[in-house]
């Protein structure tokens, strides 16, 4: 298998960056710290969707199809949505440049996607009648996904031999003849729509397959920062545009400047100026990009993980233990019970507080635009209960 060279602006590059902000930006919510931080408008009624079970589950053996099962039937079953259906999984392989062990675990352990929780979802999936099962990520390698996944040590000859499965790697067009057009309803925080490959909208129903992790830029990193992987590398990456990039997405990040620096990627709101510091900017395109392509199902991996960040990167990485799986059908509603599982207290929280201690809070900025709610006491939280499963992480 052929690797791709790594980066030249890596991931490390656009950590904790500058804190200087755009100013007059005509948001209806303006971004940044201090004064112009996201205000905590009041919750929005109750939703239909805002259901989450929590299931116990403590490591990536033979308990984690039956664990899964568990969580699907306390939500009241995915038969009627997946039957006869395209399922697309977007999983997170998030790197930098190689799948490292991590505290001496496979990766799938602490820092990426557990190819045992796929293949357990997958079967799950073609057991309610799905007809076909397509995993992707937007991932900097020249080698397809299967490769990747190889080197990521998933067990891919079992994954394929469970029936109709597809992998693709979306970091360019892929098996597609063109990139597909995904519009933010409402016109987005800083993006009215982003291109990305077809697989994004050649799905009947979308799941985000994440992990319960820490983020040195989002706070944390689950089911709706793991979207930010969908962009392609080939439009939204430091070496776009070719069909060969691999780099990191810099520039959705921002690296200190504000604007787009006179190069906007496709989709970019050009009548705003985009904040320099990404912890203004990165939880906008998540809050943006959740709306574009939204999630079905969302399945947070806290069988065991990692804190401290989200990648070996991390100055100060540390296994974490917590036994569950996070499991709803509503990505911001499941991430805020996932916040509160990590310890903190108010997933609604605003910049300077935990876990958002740099950052906005990508939740607060997705509910306000009518994704979801991430208010605690209007989401029916099933199986365990959130001071059960809590397992609270370290501050950043």
């Amino acid at each position: 298998m052929s690797k791709s060279k790594r980066p030249t602006c890596s991931r490390r590059s656009f950590l904790r960056l500058g804190v200087g902000l755009a100013a007059g930006a005509p948001w209806a919510l303006s971004c940044g710290s201090g004064s112009n931080q996201v205000v905590q408008l009041p919750p929005p009624p109750p939703r239909a969707d805002a259901t989450v079970a929590i299931v116990a589950c403590e490591d990536y053996g033979s308990g984690v199809q039956p664990a899964l099962a568990e969580a699907f039937s306390l939500l009241g079953g995915i038969g009627s949505l997946v039957n006869g259906k395209t399922v697309t999984v977007k999983i997170n392989l998030t790197n930098d440049g190689t799948f490292e062990n991590q505290f001496g675990l496979p990766p799938g352990e602490s820092f990426i996607t557990n190819g045992a929780t796929a293949i357990a979802l997958a079967e799950l999936l073609f057991q309610n009648g799905a007809l076909k099962v397509r995993f992707i990520d937007s991932v900097g390698f020249l080698s397809p996904l299967s490769d990747v996944l190889t080197m990521a040590q998933w067990d891919v000859n079992t994954l394929l031999g469970l029936g109709n499965v597809e992998l693709e790697n979306t970091r360019n067009l892929g098996n597609g003849t063109s990139y597909v057009q995904m519009n933010v309803p409402g016109g987005g925080y800083l993006f009215s729509y982003f291109e990305l490959n077809h697989s994004y909208q050649d799905a009947d129903v979308f799941i985000s397959l994440a992990k319960l992790k820490q983020h040195l830029t989002a706070g944390v990193t689950l089911s709706t920062k793991c979207l930010v992987g969908s962009t392609p590398n080939s439009l939204y990456g430091t070496d776009a545009v070719s069909e060969n990039a691999v780099g990191y997405r810099g520039r959705i990040h921002g690296s200190g400047n504000t604007g787009w620096d006179n190069n906007p990627p496709p989709g970019a709101r050009t009548d705003v100026t985009a904040p320099a510091d990404a912890g203004a900017r990165v939880p906008r395109v998540i809050a943006d990009l959740s709306g574009a392509r939204p999630v079905h199902i969302a399945v947070i991996d806290g069988i065991t993980s990692m804190s401290g960040g989200e990648g070996p990167w991390a100055p100060n990485p540390a296994l974490t233990t917590p036994g569950v799986l996070i499991v709803g059908l509503n990505p911001v509603s499941t991430d805020a019970v996932g916040v509160a599982v990590m310890g903190y207290s108010n997933p609604r929280a605003t910049w300077g507080t935990p876990p958002y201690n740099t950052c906005d809070n990508h939740l607060l900025l997705a509910e306000q635009t009518g994704i979801g709610s991430a208010d605690l006491s209007g989401i029916d939280v099933r199986g365990m209960t959130i001071a059960q499963a809590r397992y609270p992480y370290p501050l950043l």
